[in-house]
């Protein structure tokens, strides 16, 4: 008997798994019928070999992993419509967000089969024709936004049967006809505005602010609140005088209106902080936010552009609604961190005094979003606007070489030992030698520091913010750690080149090696200049005191730092034809120790590399070669 009921069990068990299973492969299928047929700019790992649930960007599935219930897939580039007999198949689908595509034609009718939607996300794309005129098959949905498409025809009154509705979105299409009186008590949020709406808004829907009906021929007189023909009636004589009790009763509900005011106040300032907590409140203050950089419009010139091979499903609209934190202000702009809502972060760099238009700034982030290199950071995606212009990194939680070597100085610091300073110039050398074969070997970095350095998953220096001096106004540098950086010819022209890299890339070079700032203020508040101190104290043979005091914990890498000295000293000479050429500096810094097992060997980088000095020579060069 016990062993009939095990094999019951097992049996039952079997049916189970085998069912959850074919529902798995269904859905499977459904997407990728789906993604084969329909056109797209931006590509996805929908691999057939990969597993769904954990693998394919933008898909969800349930807990136990038997069925999809969520695809958010905004900012894809889908063009066309919908094939039919694709995601309908996807019956367990709870949200599905197609949102900022360039998807048309009709509501795709056989989305009725998908009865367990909840939330239907299609604003931004180019739908057109009427609505169903039946609802009844989205008895779950909560909330639904079609907005920013070319829906006509009217409303249909079926919408009232969605009575789990919280929000209901229908702004700036082409519908027209009056507005049904709908009947949806659990709706919060209602937006039909920019329609060709007629007539006056019905009694259920008054509730809701008169912005949720403009951009319509639209009455909003309400009905009066006393009867048509009998005057309202006069009091009498005796009651003209307020009673005592009366009068303490109105003192009464005077305060408790100046405290119900107070605390409505109150709670509007916190929203408003809280909204400054996010990219776009971030942005806002003293400039123009980035979010009204698309006043009602998000066509296709206004989206965010995503490079080939990357992973993030999200748009400009969920970028903005991010919460973020300032991480730097630079000579090109401000770098924020951004939080989204999936928990997705990443770096948004706000361009500022671009100069160039539109087709000049593709065309270079095109050039900048091409390299992929192990030390080069990716630009997954940038955003164009008149009067915006965003560029969008993966976040390094480790932060930048600058914080981790200047960055709580003193008692409790970790200090950034001489195995890690070597990583971090071997892959910043190679990342900037790469950098300089790009564009037929004229593509110039412009703005090389530590600030701009992070470490891969390997520990090596990796480049980022580059490019972008051509995108910009020139202006002069001011006294700062970023104009300790540049070469003597950059702050007389003000344009940058591939020597000024190399002279700058030798500045990081003796940061990292005597852990100063490029300019530093002394005790007694005198500024000065790291490439001219180190000389100075060079030139007095007084090498020892260059070097960072937290390296001389570490025995038997005194040879090595002077190594890396002179490869500095022969990087920041003062004419920029004498200086090395970048792909000699990946040579000469992997010499000093081989300590590179996994990165690929720098004869990859530049196999014409000329032959470089030899490195005793270098500290001995006559000062009149150094910036005075």
């Amino acid at each position: 008997m016990d062993t009939v009921f095990i094999f019951s069990v097992m049996f039952l068990f079997g049916l189970l798994l085998s069912h959850a299973t074919a529902g798995l492969v269904d859905d499977k299928r459904a997407l990728l019928d789906f993604i084969n047929n329909t056109p797209h700019s931006r590509s996805l790992n929908w691999n057939v070999n990969l597993p769904v649930c954990s693998s394919w960007i933008g898909v969800t599935c349930s807990p136990d992993n038997s069925r999809v219930i969520a695809l958010r897939l905004p900012g894809v580039g889908f063009q066309g419509r919908i094939p039919p007999n694709t995601l309908s198949r996807l019956t367990a689908l709870q949200i599905l967000s197609l949102r900022s595509n360039a998807l048309s034609g009709p509501f795709t009718p056989d989305f009725s089969n998908l009865t367990n939607l909840s939330f239907l996300y299609l604003q931004f794309n180019h739908f057109s024709g009427p609505l169903p005129s039946d609802f009844s098959a989205w008895k779950n949905l909560t909330i639904l936004n079609l907005s920013y498409n070319a829906f006509n025809g009217s409303i249909p009154s079926s919408i009232s049967n969605l009575t789990q509705l919280t929000a209901l979105n229908l702004g700036n299409n082409s519908f027209s006809g009056e507005i049904p009186a709908l009947n949806l008590p659990s709706l919060q949020q209602l937006d039909l505005a920019n329609n060709s709406l007629t007539g006056r808004v019905p009694t259920s829907l008054q509730r809701f602010p008169n912005s949720a009906f403009l951009g319509n021929n639209i009455s909003f007189t309400n009905p009066p609140l006393l009867p048509v023909g009998p005057p309202p009636s006069q009091p009498s004589p005796s009651s003209a005088k307020l009673s005592q009790s009366a009068l303490l009763g109105i003192i009464v509900g005077g305060c408790v209106l100046g405290f119900l005011i107070f605390a409505f106040i109150l709670i509007a300032c916190c929203s408003q902080r809280k909204g400054e907590n996010s990219f776009a409140g971030k942005a806002q203050k003293g400039e123009r936010s980035p979010e009204k950089a698309v006043p009602g419009s998000h066509d296709g010139n206004n989206r965010l552009v995503f490079f080939e091979g990357c992973n993030y499903a999200f748009d400009l609209e969920d970028l903005l609604r991010a919460s973020a934190e300032v991480l730097g202000k630079g000579t090109f702009g401000t770098a924020y961190k951004a939080i989204l809502e999936d928990a997705t972060t990443v770096v948004v760099k706000r361009l500022k005094e671009v100069t160039v238009g539109k087709r000049d700034f593709e065309q270079q982030m095109d050039l900048v979003g091409s390299i992929k290199h192990e030390n080069v950071v990716e630009l997954r995606a940038y955003y164009y606007s008149k009067e915006e212009k965003l560029m969008v990194y993966d976040y390094y939680s480790q932060g930048s070489v600058s914080a981790m070597l200047h960055g709580k100085r003193g008692e409790g610091r970790t200090p950034l030992d001489w195995e890690t300073r070597l990583r971090i110039v071997i892959g910043a050398a190679r990342g900037i030698a790469r950098i300089h074969t790009e564009n037929g070997g004229k593509l110039v970095h412009g703005n090389i520091k530590s600030s701009n350095i992070f470490l891969n998953s390997q520990n090596y220096g990796c480049v980022s913010d580059l490019g972008l001096t051509t995108l910009m106004s020139p202006v002069a540098p001011p006294i700062s750690r970023a104009a300790g950086y540049r070469a003597p010819e950059v702050i007389d022209t003000r344009k940058a080149t591939q020597p000024s890299d190399v002279y700058s890339f030798g500045v990081l070079l003796l940061e990292l090696l005597t852990g100063k700032s490029p300019v530093h203020a002394t005790g007694g508040d005198e500024i000065v200049h790291l490439v001219r101190w180190v000389h100075s104290v060079v030139r007095e043979e007084w090498t020892a005191e260059v070097f960072d005091v937290e390296l001389m914990r570490y025995p038997n890498i005194e040879e090595e730092m002077v190594e890396m000295l002179q490869i500095a000293m022969a990087c920041v000479v003062r004419m920029p034809e004498q200086r090395l050429k970048m792909a000699d500096v990946v040579k000469m810094v992997e010499d000093i120790r081989r300590i590179d097992t996994g990165n690929r060997p720098s004869e990859e980088i530049n196999s014409e590399a000329s032959t470089p000095p030899p490195p005793q020579a270098v500290v001995g060069m006559e000062s009149s070669s150094l910036p005075q």
